[in-house]
C-alpha cells in the first residue's frame, strides 16, 4: 500500500541526453539521421554567417583588402569549400521544406522516401553546381 508521503515525493528526473547522443548508430531510423544533419548544417549555416559577415568587413577596409580577398578566393581548396556550402544550403533547404510539409501533415506516410529524395536531389545538384564552379 502505498502512503500520502510516497505520492508527494519528487521523482528523479532522467538525465538530459547530451550532444553524442545524436551520433549514437545503433537502434536509429531515417528520421534520426534527418535530424542530425539538419542540425549540423544548421550549425554551419550560421557558423557562415559569421564568416561572411567577417569577410565583408574586411572589403569595407579598401582596395589592397579587397585584392587580397579575391587573391584568397580564387584558390581551388575555397572554391571546394563553397561547393559544400552550396551542398549544405540545398540539404538544408530540401529538407527543412520537407519538415514544414509534415508539420502540415502532407506526406507523413512518406518521410523516409521524402528524405532520401532530398538528400539525392542535394547531392545531384551539389554535383551540378561544383561541375560549373570548377
Amino acid at each position: 500500500m502505498t502512503t500520502l508521503e510516497e505520492y508527494s515525493r519528487p521523482k528523479p528526473k532522467a538525465p538530459r541526453p547530451s550532444i553524442g547522443e545524436w551520433f549514437r548508430v545503433n537502434k536509429r531510423g531515417v528520421a534520426n539521421w534527418a535530424f542530425v544533419l539538419h542540425r549540423l548544417t544548421g550549425i554551419v549555416l550560421v557558423l557562415y554567417l559569421f564568416l561572411h559577415l567577417f569577410v565583408l568587413r574586411w572589403l569595407t577596409l579598401g582596395p589592397d583588402s579587397y585584392q587580397e580577398i579575391l587573391t584568397l578566393f580564387r584558390q581551388p581548396w575555397i572554391t571546394a569549400l563553397e561547393a559544400v556550402l552550396i551542398g549544405t544550403v540545398v540539404y538544408h533547404g530540401l529538407n527543412g521544406l520537407r519538415l514544414g510539409l509534415m508539420t502540415l501533415n502532407v506526406g507523413l506516410k512518406y518521410h523516409k522516401a521524402m528524405f532520401w529524395a532530398a538528400l539525392a536531389l542535394s547531392v545531384v545538384l551539389t554535383l551540378l553546381a561544383a561541375w560549373f564552379m570548377f
